[in-house]
């Protein structure tokens, strides 16, 4: 499970991306945004830096650390 939250699906919808669209302005493949959407994975730095600079926002506005401790 991902340690990560994001609010990567709302950000892209307001800005009228598609997955696709915004899989190839940082290099992935779409199935990478939907895991990242979903909370299934944690992205590279690298990456969330390209994300936030597609959207010239902080890295901490896209995604945070989930606090929450599993057992």
């Amino acid at each position: 499970m991902a340690n990560i939250r994001t609010h990567l699906k709302e950000l892209r919808k307001s800005r009228k991306l598609s997955q696709q669209e915004l899989a190839q302005l940082v290099g992935v493949r779409r199935e990478t945004i939907v895991h990242l959407e979903n909370n299934r994975y944690n992205p590279s730095l690298e990456l969330a830096l390209k994300i936030a600079a597609i959207f010239q926002l902080p890295v901490e506005d896209i995604f945070q650390l989930n606090e929450k401790e599993d057992s």
